[in-house]
């Protein structure tokens, strides 16, 4: 440990002899990795996010046709753009196909008023569709707002052709 020497003088007294104070730092280590080691083994390590999908029920007969008020089409695209449409198949056009953005919790809205529209609210269905050059991050966000607007009906499908090119006269 630290040491201080005292020695007399030979009129009497005494002085302090002035060598530099060593402090052993060995046990102060030793403490340092106990506590180190006892925080890492008593600390809850965070659980790694997934999202949970869950696979449809494999469906025997014909397939189930969803009217087109009962849900909603979400196309994303590049850097980060999103256009949605509710209209049947053969009224999709120019004009029914409109952009959307991430900012101020506009999906959400946009989900919860075709929700609110729609006239069995139990088996509303969002569509999402990732085009070819869409953002991995904006799938990810999306699936998030799934999870926002507690939509437990929900799936990712390809664009159709008539989409495609109604998506490509939209970005140019």
């Amino acid at each position: 440990m630290a040491e201080i020497q005292i020695k007399e003088q030979s009129n009497g007294k005494k002085t302090q002899n002035k060598k530099p104070i060593r402090v052993d730092m060995t046990p102060m280590v030793d403490l340092g990795f106990l506590l180190i080691t006892f925080f890492m083994f008593t600390t809850n390590f965070s659980k790694p996010n997934a999202i949970n999908f869950s696979n449809p029920p494999e469906n025997t007969g014909k397939p189930t046709e969803i009217d087109y008020r009962n849900q909603i089409t979400f196309i994303l695209g590049k850097e980060g753009k999103v256009f949605y449409y509710q209209a049947d198949k053969k009224d999709l056009n120019d004009n029914s196909l409109k952009l959307i953005s991430f900012d101020k919790a506009q999906i959400s809205k946009t989900i919860e008023a075709a929700k609110a529209n729609a006239p069995k609210k139990d088996i509303f269905t969002v569509i999402i569709k990732p085009t070819d050059d869409a953002e991995y991050k904006s799938v990810v966000d999306m699936l998030d707002e799934m999870t926002i607007t507690r939509s437990e009906r929900y799936g990712m499908s390809e664009l159709n052709d008539k989409e495609k090119e109604l998506y490509e006269k939209k970005i140019q």
